[in-house]
């Protein structure tokens, strides 16, 4: 899978999918709705993607995902709670079996010492009810962080596919 392109992990994600007749949703923030337009850049993807959430702003979160507005304000919106309840949210709020939700700092403002410009948290809530997470670190410019989010998205939940 080194350096698959995002338009080939599509394909391979679409056919999965379909072949198990199931439905994604995206939960996104700082990539601003990237991996739904990856997805439904591809022919026919209505077969197997739902909807795509973006939730740029706290308020977003709650009101479109259900995300505590307690949890980003003790925790802030880059972080595991976060990403994890975005994408239970997603499914929750869509006819989707399975969810991908990212947040982070793209940059080239907005980071800190703990969560520095490139920090993307990754939320994957899988069909049998279970919610992985993962916290990734970019480099590069504001494009390269977004980029490099929505492939490590779509390469993570082929992998939790199986």
């Amino acid at each position: 899978m080194v350096n698959e392109s995002v338009e080939a992990l599509v394909v391979r994600l679409a056919d999965v999918l379909r072949a198990r007749g199931l439905l994604l949703a995206t939960a996104e923030s700082c990539t601003g709705g990237l991996i739904a337009g990856a997805c439904t850049d591809l022919a026919g993807s209505s077969d197997w993607f739902d909807r795509g959430f973006v939730t740029y702003s706290n308020a977003a979160k709650t009101e479109m995902l259900g995300v505590d507005a307690a949890l980003i304000a003790a925790r802030g919106a880059v972080s595991e709670p976060v990403a994890r309840a975005m994408a239970e949210g997603a499914v929750r709020h869509a006819r989707a079996q399975l969810a991908v939700a990212v947040t982070g700092v793209a940059g080239p403002g907005g980071g800190s010492v703990e969560k520095p410009v490139g920090t993307v948290w990754f939320g994957w809530r899988l069909p049998d009810g279970t919610t992985h997470s993962e916290q990734r670190r970019f480099g590069g410019d504001r494009a390269a962080v977004r980029a490099a989010t929505v492939q490590y998205a779509l390469e993570r939940l082929l992998i939790l596919l199986g």
